[in-house]
């Protein structure tokens, strides 16, 4: 792994590493870390302290934003913002995603998100 480039590959390798967890941090700078997440059955997540990004990497299934369920795909990127109550049901075997934090503990404050289609 360099510092400019991580690869699906390579965070699958350093998963299964780890397996007392469904994630691992894959590269770190400033208040931005990239992680990749991979829960087996069951998401026990529970709010964070910082925005994030995630993007599923593979499989399929359904993602409790806050009491809303959001179908998504490998390709899909779904945001939640800080301390909002979230985690992925109904989710294919082969599920994983890289997830993002960002910013400030805490959340940007007072932004509205923008979706461009």
């Amino acid at each position: 792994m360099t510092d400019k480039k991580i690869s699906l590959l390579e965070a699958i390798e350093q998963l299964k590493k780890k397996a007392e967890k469904p994630f691992t941090v894959m590269m770190k700078h400033g208040t931005m870390s990239v992680e990749y997440f991979a829960p087996q059955k069951t998401d026990t997540q529970s709010p964070h302290e910082q925005d994030e990004l995630y993007v599923i990497a593979r499989g399929h299934g359904q993602f409790n934003r806050n009491g809303e369920m959001i179908e998504f795909k490998a390709g899909d990127v779904l945001f939640v913002p800080t301390g909002m109550e979230h985690r992925f049901e109904n989710f294919t075997d082969d599920f994983a995603t890289w997830v993002i934090f960002y910013g400030k503990q805490g959340g940007e404050e007072n932004l509205k998100l923008e979706v461009r289609s």
